[in-house]
């Protein structure tokens, strides 16, 4: 018997139930300074690594999950993979290229189309897994890669304007975005999905995840799951292939998302210990930059929730006036992933993504991470342009703009080669 998308929906709601005395946004105390990572709602404080992982740092998760990204999708009870192609040859002889279908619900759910280059002569490798824009093909001219059939924006080469379909024409137009014969040279394998496939970047449209929920979900009200929530969820969903495949040292795993799927990146990270190291690229509001932001230059709650309401839950635009309601701040996200390394990365000229306030995340996160013994978690200053800070919260800024380069891979790779080794 066929399930109806109703009760497809409830196979999704999250396992962890919401406090019911978690008030209206309106109706939550005024805070100017950030909350304390180790105080609980409660107002008492954390001193132990037994108290965190058993109080707060559920309390947090199940706050983000309230008020900022929605509810977090349960795990599917079984992902199927399928290889569509693999070719050993691939990447000039460097390394061998796969796509492989993804399948975790009924015929009619959306797949992930797994991209994953590998080195030949290193396995099990340490892996950079995260989603892309713009579909698969657009990463690499190999011309069995998969061109997506799901909705893509249509500034991404080779769409066609007014359809919103990928083409052909954009095989390997942004290559430079994952290196992915870069990455592999230098020993680690990358695995990658185009975000649309589980979630396109549109608002208003049962369509993606978002058509496997009932009618009343699939524009996330209050706390009903967001965009950038789904987008994370696919990532798990690739870790869940992952720690099975052979050619892939599960417990070496550094998930990479740039700009929105910076955001994702870190909320990924926050919601899944088997990833190691997690690392979000000019993640800006709603990922690493605080929604208390003194940097008048950077993007405002406000304003992201206004353009953008589909990738946070309804509750997180009620806070767009007044974010000293809020009861956390980004800085509570990266403590979730204590004790695991996050590296923040930046460009000078990317003053919207907040750059100074992403390091004072960092700061303000490194309570959580003190518990597990690391006296010294994050730099005490930010370090120079160019420079990388390599400390378990690490962080590193460039000149230029809003941008992953093949440069930032190389921050990446070196973040990894102290932390994943």
């Amino acid at each position: 018997m066929r399930l109806s998308l109703a009760s497809l929906g409830l196979l999704l709601m999250s396992a962890l139930a919401i406090p019911a005395d978690f008030p209206p946004p309106d109706k939550l105390p005024s805070a100017a300074e950030l909350p304390g990572v180790l105080t609980a709602r409660d107002g008492t404080k954390v001193t132990t690594r037994k108290e965190w992982e058993e109080k707060r740092r559920p309390e947090l998760k199940a706050l983000f999950e309230h008020y900022m990204y929605g509810r977090f999708p349960e795990k599917p009870k079984q992902v199927t993979a399928k290889v569509l192609f693999e070719d050993a040859k691939a990447l000039d002889g460097k390394g061998t290229l796969r796509e492989v279908e993804l399948t975790f619900g009924p015929p009619e759910w959306p797949k992930i189309y797994l991209l994953i280059a590998t080195p030949n002569d290193k396995t099990p490798a340490a892996c950079f897994v995260g989603p892309n824009f713009g579909g698969n093909h657009l990463l690499t001219d190999h011309e069995k890669v998969r061109v997506p059939t799901a909705w893509v924006p249509a500034n991404y080469p080779g769409v066609e304007k007014g359809t919103n379909k990928a083409t052909a024409a954009g095989r390997g137009k942004q290559a430079d975005t994952w290196p992915l014969r870069q990455v592999v040279e230098k020993g680690y394998a990358v695995a990658t999905f185009y975000c649309g496939d589980v979630q396109p970047d549109r608002p208003n449209v049962r369509e993606g995840m978002h058509a496997t929920l009932p009618p009343a979900e699939g524009g996330a009200p209050g706390d009903g799951t967001a965009t950038v929530m789904w987008w994370a969820w696919g990532c798990h969903r690739a870790v869940d292939f992952l720690v099975t495949d052979k050619a892939i040292d599960p417990k070496r795993l550094a998930v990479v998302g740039h700009s929105r799927l910076g955001k994702t990146a870190l909320l990924a990270g926050a919601f899944d210990d088997r990833i190691a190291v997690v690392i979000p690229h000019q993640s800006g509001c709603g990922g690493a930059g605080p929604s208390r932001s003194k940097n008048p230059k950077a993007e405002p709650v406000k304003r992201i929730t206004t353009v953008f309401p589909h990738w946070f839950c309804g509750h997180f635009s009620a806070f767009g006036d007044d974010t000293t309601k809020l009861p956390f701040d980004q800085h509570s996200l990266i403590a979730i992933c204590a004790p695991r390394p996050v590296l923040l990365t930046n460009a000078e000229d990317d003053q919207w993504a907040n750059p100074p306030g992403q390091f004072d995340m960092l700061a303000a996160a490194a309570p959580a991470y003190k518990l597990y013994g690391d006296d010294r978690p994050v730099a005490a200053k930010v370090p120079e342009q160019g420079k990388l800070s390599d400390e378990r919260l690490g962080y590193f800024i460039r000149a230029g703009k809003h941008a992953m380069t093949p440069d930032d891979w190389n921050v990446y790779v070196q973040f990894a080669d102290k932390w994943l080794r």
